[in-house]
């Protein structure tokens, strides 16, 4: 009798322990792949825990400095591991036009809360064969004001005027903004400015302004290094992405002062590999990430601008500092009027020059 209790005792148990695998067997996984910092923690928040709860589908996530070559790689391998992709527009365009990510369907996305097809409600250039636009983030000056004891920078021609405002000046090591806000600070109408880029004469007016700071330039590849800089006043003047300038005050009680006159935005994408393992659930990941409240969501935790109307009419405040956060994204009426907008186009066919030149002028 004991030995039949203990062999009945030992299958209950064998089934219980091979349900309990089946059950981990069955959890799903979402690769996603993202860029680090506060946003990749703003996507946590507002994006994977809550996709993870409402669907028991976990999220791995995978820290891409931007880029295609990754998903090059991928494809060429033929060992396809993300899923899902966050990229800058222009190289979700490439990638697209490469044939890594797979073409989307838009009118499957969430419409907004009032019923508006989500392609109506999307702000323009924001929807692409193989992209959907999450968030308009900006990259702009920030300022060190410790540096100045009369008047502080404010405009993006101030930049260039060493002798007014002396210091250093942190720098992306890219022309991107750049040759931008070099012929801003001569007084080129924004609506002008690509179309004088697209004469020599437009980039050798450029290049001639950045000369003139060229031996004051400290030049920056990582998004946490313009911020770490200004801090350490290592540098009186900085370009970086507004988010970061944002959460350094807002959360680390720092009193950086964001310039926007002038700012350069443009929109980070989601995409989703051709091929990729979980496509259904990449699908479905999409539509979650991209419905307006998910979209308001984020910027309880950094001030980028979502990509649809709706979203912005639910936006707060910041989470961890209670401030209201609307005059802080790129896309508040009064700082998107000060911005200009990347020209993708331009850049698709212009970059490749543009860069040599570029690095070429950085190592003279």
């Amino acid at each position: 009798m004991r030995r039949s209790f203990r062999k009945l005792l030992s299958i209950v148990v064998f089934w219980m322990l091979a349900g309990i695998g089946a059950e981990v067997m069955a959890i799903e996984t979402l690769t996603i792949a993202t860029f680090g910092g506060v946003y990749r923690e703003s996507q946590e928040k507002a994006f994977f825990q809550p996709f993870t709860a409402e669907t028991g589908v976990e999220i791995k996530i995978v820290e891409h400095p931007g880029g295609i070559e990754a998903m090059q790689q991928q494809i060429r391998s033929g060992q396809i591991e993300w899923d899902v992709v966050d990229l800058e527009l222009a190289d979700n365009l490439q990638a697209c036009n490469l044939g890594f990510l797979a073409t989307l369907d838009h009118s499957k996305l969430a419409p907004a809360p009032d019923g508006t097809p989500a392609t109506k409600d999307f702000f323009p250039d924001t929807l692409h064969e193989c992209g959907v636009a999450n968030v308009i983030y900006a990259t702009v000056l920030g300022v060190n004001f410790s540096y100045y004891t009369g008047q502080i920078p404010d405009d993006i021609s101030h930049l260039f005027d060493i002798d007014k405002f002396p210091g250093k000046r942190a720098l992306r090591r890219t022309p991107i903004a750049l040759l931008e806000w070099a012929l801003l600070s001569y007084g080129v109408p924004k609506a002008e400015v690509y179309s004088l880029l697209s004469t020599e004469r437009g980039i050798n007016l450029a290049f001639k302004r950045l000369d003139q700071i060229k031996d004051d330039i400290v030049w920056w590849e990582n998004g946490s290094e313009p911020v770490e800089l200004l801090v350490n006043k290592e540098v009186a003047i900085a370009s970086a992405f507004n988010g970061r300038l944002f959460s350094a005050n807002a959360e680390d009680g720092h009193t950086l002062r964001t310039i926007w006159d002038g700012h350069h935005y443009e929109y980070s994408t989601w995409g989703i590999l051709k091929d990729a393992p979980n496509y259904d659930r990449a699908i479905e990941f999409l539509i979650f990430a991209t419905n307006a409240e998910r979209m308001a969501a984020q910027t309880k935790y950094i001030s980028y601008g979502p990509a649809r109307e709706s979203a912005h009419e639910l936006v707060t405040h910041h989470e961890a500092s209670g401030l209201e956060i609307h005059p802080h994204l790129p896309t508040s009426s009064d700082n998107l009027s000060k911005g200009i907008a990347k020209d993708y186009e331009w850049y698709s066919h212009t970059y490749d020059m543009l860069r040599e030149r570029f690095h070429s002028w950085v190592d003279e």
